[in-house]
């Protein structure tokens, strides 16, 4: 399903400036072409100012359609048009590369990422994950680490992303399962217990950006 004339667009602007890129922008629809959706200049969520872009500005973007799903896709600042109002026309996404995100079916990838769990102030490691989702994260560790079932620990994971961007993003997350492995590794996996919805978000923008590659392969 492509975005719609009037409807919202939530936006996110590749960028090498941390603060810049957590930032989100909303704008709504005026336009959508074949090859082209024109929105209007979108505005920053928090201080209402205009974000002024320039033509080959890479962003995420999503739209919201019935039951709250999500409608994430990449695209491009192609230009601009002021035939009424002025637009800014950004580059339709193919509907196959759109990526559809339901808060109880988060999206989830394998991904190795580095991670710090700490349960105790004398047991903390770090370790890499197996997969990580908007809902939660497992990871590999050695089998003799005392963990468990229901319990609470702290963690913070390093995300990479394309544009050479890297984010911090700390959580606390409650282990709703361990396996023991073959290898005499334990694979953990945990809910997301705490997290703030800007940190989800940033996974949840790794997460889109994996799919795209597997989808590219």
């Amino acid at each position: 399903m492509l975005p719609k004339v009037n409807q919202i667009l939530y936006i996110q602007v590749n960028s090498v400036d941390p603060d810049e890129a957590s930032k989100q922008f909303k704008s709504r629809i005026a336009d959508v072409s074949e090859t082209a959706i024109g929105m209007e200049i979108p505005i920053d969520e928090k201080t209402g100012k205009l974000k002024r872009l320039y033509p080959g500005d890479e962003m995420n973007a999503y739209f919201i359609t019935d039951g709250g799903v999500k409608n994430y896709f990449n695209t491009t600042v192609l230009g601009f048009t002021d035939d009424v109002i002025r637009l800014v026309l950004i580059k339709r996404p193919d509907p196959e590369t759109i990526t559809k995100v339901q808060r109880r079916n988060f999206l989830r990838v394998p991904a190795e990422l580095e991670i710090a769990v700490k349960y105790s102030d004398q047991l903390k490691f770090v370790t890499l994950t197996d997969d990580v989702g908007g809902g939660g994260i497992s990871f590999l560790c050695d089998g003799y680490i005392p963990l468990h079932n229901q319990q609470i620990v702290s963690c913070w994971v390093l995300i990479h992303y394309k544009n050479n961007q890297i984010e911090h993003v700390p959580f606390n997350g409650e282990i709703v399962r361990v396996k023991q492995l073959e290898s005499g590794k334990q694979q953990v996996m945990m809910r997301y217990s705490e997290i703030t919805d800007r940190d989800r978000q940033k996974i949840i923008r790794y997460c889109f950006e994996r799919q795209l590659d597997f989808r590219k392969k």
